[in-house]
């Protein structure tokens, strides 16, 4: 078995409004198409004020994918949980809870970028505390019992219907964000595989008696298409992906680590480095039978605005000729 996953971030550099909405018409039938061909997961991502229309609003369209589904689970990796009121985000994370079922999952981060605080008025050097502060809102908030947060009376109803709380993991990339979690008592998705930031989870909860602490790793960070000549997909797709890259790479600082880092300057550059890969279906099936059962494939259709035709091409290959093979 191996895990099939969309991921949408919704980049489009230079985009006319127009091809815009043609990308998010795209995504939200992918996510209905992926419903129906056995995916697993959606997973949204959220940034704000970027060039090229990073999405900067995943609950809306978590809300609007889980309408047009009725099995696959969505995501959102990362929600910046500090630039929100806290109050009103627990009432619609209750509300999404209850309208799709307990399909949605959240991973709260503190964000990294300082221009998205400015934006919304929030402390820059203050971000941990108001995180921590957040968070406790929304577990206080979703027990449904009144009480006060800065002389405001707060009452959520309704309750959200998955209890004792919507699947809410803690994200970060330091010992304080494996420290935040196991204190509040939540699962943890570490931005790297850091077997000593996983354990120093684990004996924090231990430590405060967690009952079940639990660890969503943060996988590969490869990003797959399927095709039959990849030589001839990588001069179709590689310029929209090298365009994810470098945007990524020019936000990321030297104290701050991921799962997906590239230094590539060119198409070449960043098939060699092997984070981005076009796969043909034998290759799919190969890699799964050679990391096993938890292998995953990430499919990034829409990556840095690639057109929804040639996302599809992908797409479509993998469900007819890879997914029945995986077992």
């Amino acid at each position: 078995m191996a895990f099939s996953i969309l991921r949408f971030d919704m980049r489009a550099p230079g985009f006319a409004p127009e091809q815009t909405r043609e990308l998010y018409a795209a995504a939200l039938d992918m996510a209905e198409w992926a419903d129906a061909h056995g995916f697993d997961a959606i997973t949204l991502s959220e940034h704000h004020a970027t060039d090229d229309g990073f999405l900067p609003s995943p609950i809306a369209l978590a809300g609007a994918m889980l309408g047009r589904t009725r099995r696959i689970r969505v995501g959102i990796s990362a929600l910046l949980v500090p630039l929100y009121d806290p109050v009103k985000l627990a009432e619609d994370l209750a509300v999404l809870d209850l309208a799709g079922g307990g399909r949605l999952a959240v991973t709260a981060g503190m964000g990294y970028r300082e221009e998205e605080y400015a934006m919304f008025g929030k402390d820059w050097a203050g971000r941990g505390q108001l995180f921590d502060e957040c968070l406790e809102v929304l577990l206080r908030a979703w027990t449904g019992e009144a009480f006060e947060w800065r002389g405001r009376p707060v009452r959520l109803t309704p309750r959200p219907a998955t209890q004792p709380r919507p699947p809410l993991f803690v994200g970060g990339m330091g010992r304080r964000a494996a420290r935040r979690a196991a204190r509040l008592g939540l699962p943890f998705q570490p931005a790297v595989n850091d077997a000593d930031m996983i354990a120093l989870y684990h004996s924090e909860c231990a430590r405060l008696g967690v009952a079940q602490p639990i660890v969503l790793p943060p996988g590969s960070g490869e990003t797959i298409f399927v095709a039959r000549d990849p030589d001839h997909a990588w001069q179709r797709v590689g310029p929209h992906w090298l365009h994810d890259a470098r945007s990524y790479a020019g936000w990321q600082r030297a104290s701050r680590s991921s799962a997906v880092h590239s230094d590539a300057a060119s198409v070449g550059e960043l098939r060699a480095e092997g984070l981005y890969r076009v796969l043909t279906p034998d290759e799919c099936v190969a890699r799964a039978r050679e990391r096993g059962p938890l292998c995953d494939f990430v499919h990034f259709p829409l990556c840095g605005g690639t057109p929804p035709e040639l996302a599809w091409e992908s797409l479509e290959l993998y469900a007819s000729e890879v997914v029945p093979r995986l077992g």
